[in-house]
């Protein structure tokens, strides 16, 4: 997040006002403290003034934390610190920025979208240049994959830049992926494709339109620079481009993060990153609560659990719930081989890596619940024993915690008010049939949306209705159909239209559905990113109805040639 920020408002000076690169500013920039300065909507003396001394801070972090003592970014095992010192190796030009996200750029990192246009910006946010202030580092952590402990992990191919404090008083971090080895990388050589990239880029603006908690996405830069990559593990070797996505997180730190600290037994250290977390994170939790560490546990328990419920409710899966891909804040991170469902089926594995299923669309409260387990193991060693036991029972809670909010989102997506007993059969009898019938999971709910309630009486659902087609033909629609008009019947002072407008707002027309993306990937293997800006600005606005996204096909059924389609951890 830090890196990113950097990154935006340093091409925005540079690029922008076309200074030379040696250019000082003035002596009364250089006196002024610029951080914060709303950049947007300033002249360009204003912004060539205040672009120089601009800058992101790095100091949070090695103030708080002992540093890696050995410098390079040759792998190795690491102890006794949170960060290693790691310069982003450049990626080889000539570049191109891909994709650019207006909202984050302009909301959060304070520019004009159209400074990320300039060749500051891009040397930026791949890596090419480092923001003033940014001490690049790697993060080390561990992690569970796959139920089994991995050991060190880290960023292998991450880069955190630094931090930024927005005109709103946001504290964002910038990270680059995809830019190069670190002491974390392992065997791996750093860097990511244009393929897994562009999916990065997209799922995060897309995630944050439909309101789950995620990281964010400001750019993608693609270049000449090749990389091999064995797609799906079957000895084909290929050869694909570089590309480097700048990302931003209020706070990069995830289960592992803790972790890998106490299975090291460096519980100071693990204290240290705890008290750090609450205090920047939670502030709620007082410094001083000798329970503090209980609250934050409980806390992050309910609040993963509500993610979850959020993710079924628009049909993510995100096919690595490996406990260094979740986030101690509880928003969604690390888009890998993730997907969205199109026909409904709780067996959905977005992953083909994941032969066991572990990771399916109707497994991942059960995988967040194994991720709870583990950061619980985590804190024990600093937790008294009867917060121990207080912490069990709070795990307990999970399972309600999840049911809850999912039985809230699905009642929303339903357009019901208020609670009667039997709305949880409701739900669960036209889930079944979804399943059954394998109907598609966001237009059947889109489309009940969009139905009047007098289309929905005589059934009549013309060819635009296809997935409630599709599921009428269940043989016991036609009963669960008059029981939901009936429970919608007793909605005192709702009216039909207003039942539409609220379900569309709670049903999104258009998602992220792998045959989108690997529609646009190809055309970007061939270096034409148009679909890549119809998907940005489709996604952007998923509940709206759109007439190029309709051109293009995002809301009918999906093309034979997708069926399949496969995403592998390979990027």
């Amino acid at each position: 997040m830090w890196a990113v920020r950097c990154l935006l408002l340093c091409f925005a000076l540079a690029g922008a006002d076309n200074l030379p690169k040696a250019a000082v500013p003035p002596e009364s920039c250089q006196r002024a403290d610029w951080r914060g300065v709303a950049w947007r909507g300033r002249s360009r003396e204003e912004r060539t003034c205040n672009a120089y001394p601009f800058k992101v801070s790095s100091e949070r972090m090695t103030g708080a934390f002992p540093i890696d003592g050995v410098d390079g970014n040759h792998a190795r095992a690491v102890r006794d610190c949170v960060f290693s010192r790691s310069p982003p190796t450049p990626l080889k030009g000539p570049l191109r920025l891909a994709a650019v996200s207006q909202d984050a750029v302009e909301s959060i990192l304070d520019l004009e979208v159209g400074e990320a246009q300039s060749e500051d910006f891009l040397n930026y946010a791949s890596g090419g240049r480092l923001i003033p202030g940014s001490v690049p580092l790697a993060h080390r952590y561990g992690g569970h994959q796959f139920g089994y402990w991995a050991g060190q992990l880290g960023d292998g191919r991450a880069h955190f830049l630094g931090r930024y404090t927005n005109r709103l008083g946001e504290t964002w971090e910038l990270q680059l992926k995809g830019s190069g080895k670190t002491p974390y990388s392992r065997s791996g050589d750093g860097r990511a494709v244009v393929r897994s990239s562009l999916r990065e880029f997209l799922a995060s603006e897309a995630m944050h339109a439909l309101g789950v908690p995620t990281s964010r996405a400001a750019s993608l830069v693609v270049s000449e620079e090749p990389v091999l990559r064995d797609r799906f593990y079957d000895g084909h070797v290929k050869k694909e481009r570089g590309a480097v996505v700048l990302r931003l997180a209020r706070s990069w730190f995830r289960i592992g993060s803790l972790e890998i600290l106490s299975r090291a037994g460096e519980l100071d250290l693990l204290r240290k990153l705890l008290n750090f977390v609450i205090e920047e994170h939670f502030p709620s939790i007082p410094s001083n609560d000798p329970d503090k560490y209980l609250v934050f546990y409980t806390t992050v328990v309910n609040a993963t659990a509500r993610l979850i419920a959020r993710w079924a409710s628009v049909g993510f899966a995100h096919g690595v719930c490996n406990t260094d891909n979740f986030s101690l804040l509880s928003i969604t991170i690390d888009y890998g081989p993730f997907g969205f469902m199109e026909s409904y089926n709780p067996n959905f594995v977005p992953n083909t890596s994941d032969d066991g299923g572990r990771y399916s669309a109707g497994n991942q409260a059960g995988a967040a619940l194994f991720n709870m387990e583990k950061l619980v193991e985590a804190l024990s060693p600093v937790l008294t024993r009867q917060q121990r036991r207080r912490a069990q029972t709070a795990l307990e809670a999970f399972a309600g915690v999840y049911r809850t909010r999912f039985h809230q989102l699905f009642k929303a997506k339903l357009g019901l008010l208020g609670e009667e007993e039997e709305d949880g059969h409701l739900i669960a009898f036209l889930l079944k049939m979804m399943e059954d019938t394998g109907s598609d999971f966001t237009m059947t709910f889109r489309q009940l949306s969009e139905a009047s309630e007098p289309q929905l009486q005589r059934r009549n659902f013309h060819q635009d209705f296809w997935a409630l087609r599709h599921l009428s033909s269940h043989k016991l629609f036609s009963g669960w159909l008059r029981t939901y008009l009936l429970r919608l019947g007793r909605q005192e002072g709702d009216s039909d239209a207003g039942r539409q407008h609220r379900m569309k707002k709670a049903n999104p027309r258009y998602v992220l559905r792998n045959w989108m993306a690997e529609s646009a990937i190809r055309k970007a293997e061939a270096d034409d990113f148009s679909e890549v800006a119809l998907l940005h600005r489709t996604l952007t606005s998923p509940y709206l109805t759109q007439d190029a996204a309709e051109e293009a096909g995002y809301a009918a059924r999906p093309p034979r040639w997708a069926q399949g389609l496969k995403v592998s951890c390979s990027s």
